[in-house]
């Protein structure tokens, strides 16, 4: 990649992912170190955007690993032709592109590129999962299917965020900087997926302990309205506590465990 950038008279730069490895998770660390060290470049280069060469065999194989995981209409959309990572704007212009026709096209014009080698590890699940490619498609699912229901997943996210937005405006009552407060009677109200968002942008935004899990938030947006009427209700997820009574659903830090 050096010597292309430099025949292309365009800057460059290696970036190493230093310190401890994980014993467990090593994809999915090394994928958030990539980008966070990508975002400290872009910083130092005093970039806002960067592009990723992700295509659509990628796209298809992400909405496996969401499928395998159980992830909701969020992880199904998969990758975004346009993200956010912090500070920088994530474009991936090549993700409705089919890999075999990317490359096809850099052999036509001449231009060479690298494959990661991990990409062939069967330790793990992606490479895996494109050996499979192929049985797959003769059964259906095809590269090109699976990234359109992506992007359908995505329509329907970007609709039912859209009226997570208006039953917020709805049913909040406001908060004290700490403390979200909702209409307990217009919460349960609520069709189930859009209650189940609402509780969960709730606990993203209070909760000290990282990202919610479907699995869990919504055995707590069960009880909770299992819960309705029968005396005080209260669970903690994800570093939040959520308490009903008196009318009134508040989501506020969950106090220190004890040791």
């Amino acid at each position: 990649m050096a010597c292309l950038a430099a025949s292309l008279k365009v800057g460059h730069r290696t970036l190493v992912w230093q310190g401890d490895k994980p014993a467990t998770g090593l994809m999915a660390a090394a994928r958030a170190a990539r980008y966070d060290l990508i975002a400290g470049a872009a910083a130092d280069f005093g970039a806002e955007d960067v592009a990723t060469a992700h295509t659509l065999d990628d796209q298809a194989e992400t909405v496996l690993l969401r499928l395998a995981a159980g992830s909701g209409l969020a992880g199904l959309a998969a990758m975004r032709p346009l993200d956010r990572r912090g500070a920088i704007r994530l474009h991936r212009p090549l993700l409705a592109v089919a890999k075999a026709r990317l490359i096809a096209t850099l052999e036509a014009r001449g231009l060479a590129w690298s494959e990661d080698p991990s990409n062939a590890d069967s330790r793990f699940a992606r490479p895996r999962l494109r050996a499979a490619a192929a049985a797959l498609a003769g059964e259906g699912l095809s590269a090109e299917r699976l990234a359109r229901l992506a992007a359908r997943a995505a329509r329907a996210d970007a609709a039912l965020e859209a009226a997570t937005d208006t039953a917020a405006a709805a049913v909040g009552r406001g908060d004290d900087g700490g403390r979200i407060f909702l209409d307990a009677e217009g919460f349960a109200g609520l069709p189930a997926e859009i209650g189940l968002r609402l509780l969960g942008r709730a606990v993203d935004r209070v909760g000290h302990e990282g990202p919610v899990e479907l699995a869990k938030l919504e055995q707590l947006h069960a009880a909770l309205l299992a819960g309705w009427g029968g005396g005080p209700f209260r669970r903690t997820l994800a570093g939040a506590m959520v308490t009903a009574a008196g009318g009134v659903v508040i989501v506020e830090p969950a106090p220190p465990r004890r040791k």
